[in-house]
């Protein structure tokens, strides 16, 4: 009963502080409701006097934010498939699976992981232009196949499974492949779900790649799009904020959603390293 005082204060600063940070989104989402021209007066009202989707009507019919959407949509979700494929089986192979020169490969990964991304990207695009693959999504997609960090994120999960376990189903006549997929993906459905979350939410957030690598605007992702749209209509406050809840919102509510197994898979790959 004495600890009262204090849960009450703890828990009074986290609604402080969580009020704090959901203004500018409550915000947001209050000016895109509003009629145009609205925000811009003074004082900037806090709700819209009167509700309407105008904003979002032009987005989609004058400004085609439904193929951005599409777009995003479909590379995010490609990006975390692909993700998945090869950051788990290799952060698997890194963990469990002996071959020569293992160890120094992976310690070359992680010197790999304190290089910014920016340097790698003049080298990157240069290659990918050889390639063939500068305006189309396979250039988005090509860096976002495998990275450093998931094989890492696997890695360490993956270090948790018992020796033994694996042994007694290569004892019992099983295959490497029937092992992984029968055995392994289920153990590692954790951190899996964390590793998908991280790349769906990078992919769908990534503004300065696609940028690069996308000339042609059907191509355009939502960032890329928005970005474009605001060099027209920067005074245009509540278009722009419907254009930001289109590209918040969706991602906002996965992680909602998918909160509970985000965090359990970075609290067990944190202590089961």
């Amino acid at each position: 009963m004495k600890r009262w005082p204090a849960t009450l204060l703890v828990n009074g600063l986290l609604v402080v502080a969580a009020g704090f940070a959901l203004l500018p989104l409550l915000w947001m989402l209050s000016v895109s409701f509003m009629r145009p021209g609205e925000a811009d007066s003074f004082p900037p009202p806090l709700i819209p006097s009167a509700p309407t989707l105008a904003a979002y009507r032009t987005l989609f019919t004058q400004h085609g934010m439904g193929r951005y959407f599409v777009n995003s949509l479909l590379l995010a979700s490609a990006a975390t498939g692909l993700s998945l494929i090869f950051n788990v089986a290799a952060g698997y192979a890194f963990a469990k699976l002996r071959f020569a020169g293992r160890d120094r490969a992976f310690q070359l990964l992680l010197v790999v992981l304190v290089i910014p991304g920016q340097v790698a990207m003049i080298p990157l695009f240069l290659m990918l232009k050889t390639m063939g693959l500068v305006n189309n999504f396979g250039g988005v997609l090509a860096p976002a196949a495998a990275g450093v960090f998931g094989i890492f994120l696997v890695r360490q999960y993956a270090l948790s499974i018992p020796d033994e376990l694996l042994e007694a189903a290569r004892v019992d006549g099983a295959g490497e492949f029937r092992i992984f997929r029968s055995i392994v993906l289920p153990i590692l459905l954790p951190i899996m779900v964390t590793l998908a979350t991280f790349t769906f939410l990078g992919t769908w957030n990534d503004f300065m790649w696609p940028l690069i690598v996308l000339n042609d605007e059907r191509l355009y992702t939502l960032p890329v799009a928005l970005a474009s749209l605001s060099r027209e209509h920067v005074q245009d406050s509540e278009l722009m904020m419907a254009g930001a809840v289109v590209t918040v919102f969706p991602v906002l509510l996965l992680f909602v959603v998918l909160q509970r197994y985000y965090v359990q898979g970075l609290l067990a790959g944190s202590v089961k390293g």
